[in-house]
């Protein structure tokens, strides 16, 4: 069974920086795709980002040119660098990894609050 651990969330002021890790285990390929969604209080969650194993990355319109996304094929994770932090970013993050064998399996992380605020 695929676990993904997040780590890094916490309480930073608008237009700092914070950094979200994920680390993938229990699984001998590496998933297809590695990313982040989050969800707000009384919000549907959405996508941050998300990147392939070759590397091709997609952002939300929200965060293009603020977020970075990475990951480490080998080690089997995947990192949010998050600059000019809003109180809008502010929400549970989920790491999400996708891997396909013969059909789509999801797996997601258990959450890591980010809070934006002064």
């Amino acid at each position: 069974q695929v676990q993904l651990v997040e780590s890094g969330g916490g309480l930073v002021q608008p237009g700092g920086s914070l950094r979200l890790s994920c680390a993938a285990s229990g699984t001998l390929f590496s998933p297809n795709i590695m990313g982040w969604y989050r969800q707000a209080p009384g919000k549907e969650r959405e996508l941050v980002a998300t990147i392939t194993v070759g590397g091709g990355r997609n952002y939300a319109d929200s965060v293009k040119g603020r977020f970075a996304i990475s990951r480490d094929n080998a080690k089997n994770t995947v990192c949010l660098q998050m600059n000019s932090l809003k109180p809008e970013d502010t929400a549970v993050y989920y790491c999400n990894a996708v891997i396909y064998r013969n059909r789509r399996y999801d797996y997601w992380g258990q959450g890591t609050q980010v809070t934006v605020s002064s």
